[in-house]
């Protein structure tokens, strides 16, 4: 009988223990926060400009039966186009040579045969222009001293910082703009900024021409129309709100 009641008590105490042991939920000091609820929201601010530099390509091409004969012939061209360059104003430091090529271009009959050889040369300075006031006076020079390939000629801003912080305030003022509206019309509050992302984009327009006429081609009396028309600056900013 002693024995029953050792074994009884033995499964009573068992079954405590085991009911101690079973799953609690404990706080842990120093564990995160549930992340805030979020109200994110992007606004545009955009800036005109009116350019006051430009980039352009010119170059004076040269066919001859001999390379010999293109080379010395585009070597003289090219020199008497970067003298008329400096003369007409544009420093020397503004002219880079960024293509120097020579190749065999052989003419063919309707039989498919070569009829003729000759060797062709390039040589194309790429131009800095700070004055475009001047462009068109400036290429109507470069044409009349042998330049007979111009283009890509590509309108910029020399200084588009004070441009792209005032695109950047218009953005962010329209993103608070749009952000406490919509914290209105929803009905709650706005908290603190949790994140801003912003991203420039300064498109520069750009006017292509090639073969502008050859030396001694162009009026006497009209310059090259240029319009360098307007850059837009714009800025996106993405701003997300913590929300009450």
């Amino acid at each position: 009988m002693k024995t029953k009641t050792y074994l009884l008590s033995l499964v009573v105490l068992l079954a405590i223990v085991l009911s101690a042991c079973g799953p609690a939920t404990i706080p842990v000091a120093g564990s995160a926060p549930s992340a805030p609820h979020t109200l994110t929201v992007s606004g545009a601010g955009q800036i005109s400009l009116k350019p006051d530099i430009a980039y352009i390509n010119v170059g004076v091409h040269t066919e001859t039966p001999t390379a010999a004969e293109a080379v010395a012939q585009n070597n003289v061209s090219t020199q008497k186009l970067i003298d008329a360059l400096k003369a007409a104003g544009v420093d020397a430091n503004d002219i880079q040579t960024t293509n120097f090529s020579i190749w065999q271009n052989s003419q063919y009959g309707p039989d498919g045969k070569p009829t003729s050889t000759n060797y062709a040369v390039d040589n194309t300075v790429y131009l800095t222009v700070r004055k475009l006031d001047k462009l068109g006076d400036l290429l109507d020079t470069a044409v009349r001293a042998g330049a007979n390939n111009i283009n890509s000629i590509q309108f910029d801003v020399a200084d588009k910082t004070k441009a792209l912080s005032d695109a950047r305030a218009e953005a962010v003022k329209a993103a608070k703009t749009q952000a406490s509206e919509l914290a209105a019309t929803a009905g709650v509050t706005l908290g603190d900024i949790q994140s801003i992302q912003y991203i420039d984009a300064s498109p520069a327009p750009v006017f292509q021409g090639k073969g502008m006429g050859g030396g001694g081609a162009a009026s006497t009396d009209v310059a090259v129309p240029i319009n360098p028309g307007q850059m837009q600056i714009t800025v996106t900013v993405t701003m997300a709100y913590e929300i009450k």
